[in-house]
């Protein structure tokens, strides 16, 4: 019993860290679904499902599983999580330039409420940007924490190594109900530009009980490529950078426990665009593993979560 819970809660954490107990016990055989987006993140989001984390195909017959509501709306770097009454509740990049996210909640994953923004970069009113989303629930604090990448030109004196010039670090804030959020504040900033990060839980790691996965945002010269920090709080403070662990032209890193081990997925977003993946055991040594997953042609930046045997019929039967 304790091996099983235990597995159970690395399986759950390491989805986002943002399943609290008392939510739906899934078995760790459970299947998967993955939220992502295609092209420009106009149509919507995608869902693909998986029974063994390695192998996907598309909900819906191919088509969104959730469309805009709004016409200003893309839907871009979706960001999927279950709540703790056991509903669920998804974050996206809402537009290329804005200081808002878009957010939205269902019981399902097949219907949801209409789309809403969070304003979480608004006390900062030079920012360009608020890409990527992740949200993670703090159980003692009974709060979302929100997680994203901006750009505020000059913040960062002497800083121009993002591509196009920008200083992007990693921001944070916290809500209690998606309608007021506290002041942001610079969540991670190894001294040069980052996007796209991710709280991955590793309890069985020694000493290393969390690792935030990120890309290395640097163009001149090229860098691209995936890295990991480890911390020992969700919150860190995030320790030595490990040496790239992905090809070049990689992007919005989502990590699930599969036996094993864990797996790291990307979008290699440069042509050909395409999911690759890699494999570690001990979240230190990495190798590729893009030979052993099958992906759905065209999906792109997104996160992945374990459902229920029903929750995964439910969009399996969707046409």
């Amino acid at each position: 019993m304790l091996k099983s819970c235990w597995y159970l809660l690395c399986l759950m954490l390491a989805c986002g860290v943002g399943c609290a107990f008392g939510q739906t016990e899934l078995r760790p055989d459970a299947p998967w679904v993955f939220a992502g987006f295609k092209d420009n993140g106009q149509d919507g989001v995608y869902m693909a499902l998986s029974l063994d984390g390695y192998h996907w195909t598309l909900a819906n017959g191919g088509k969104p599983v959730v469309k805009p509501t709004e016409t200003d709306e893309l839907m871009r770097d979706p960001f999927l999580q279950r709540t703790v009454d056991d509903s669920f509740v998804m974050v996206w990049t809402w537009a290329w330039r804005n200081k808002t996210i878009g957010y939205a909640m269902s019981d399902d994953l097949v219907h949801w409420t209409q789309h809403k923004q969070l304003p979480v970069m608004a006390a900062e009113p030079a920012a360009l940007n608020t890409w990527a989303p992740a949200i993670y629930w703090q159980k003692l604090e009974r709060r979302w924490l929100i997680l994203w990448s901006s750009t505020i030109p000059g913040r960062f004196p002497g800083d121009d190594t993002g591509d196009g010039g920008l200083n992007h670090r990693i921001w944070s804030t916290t809500t209690k109900d998606f309608k007021t959020v506290a002041k942001p504040k610079v969540f991670f900033n190894p001294g040069f530009s980052v996007i796209d990060a991710t709280i991955i839980a590793t309890p069985n790691v020694k000493g290393e009980p969390f690792h935030l996965m990120f890309k290395d945002e640097r163009k001149t010269p090229l860098k691209k490529h995936l890295l990991t920090a480890p911390g020992p709080e969700l919150e860190g403070p995030w320790g030595k950078l490990s040496d790239p662990l992905s090809e070049t032209w990689s992007e919005g890193a989502s990590v699930i426990h599969v036996p094993g081990g864990w797996m790291a997925y990307y979008d290699h977003y440069q042509a050909p665009q395409h999911y690759g993946a890699i494999f570690s055991t001990d979240f230190k040594s990495w190798r590729d593993a893009s030979d052993k997953i099958l992906f759905p042609e065209g999906l792109r930046h997104g996160s992945f979560l374990q459902v229920s045997r029903e929750e995964y019929e439910a969009l399996a039967q969707m046409k």
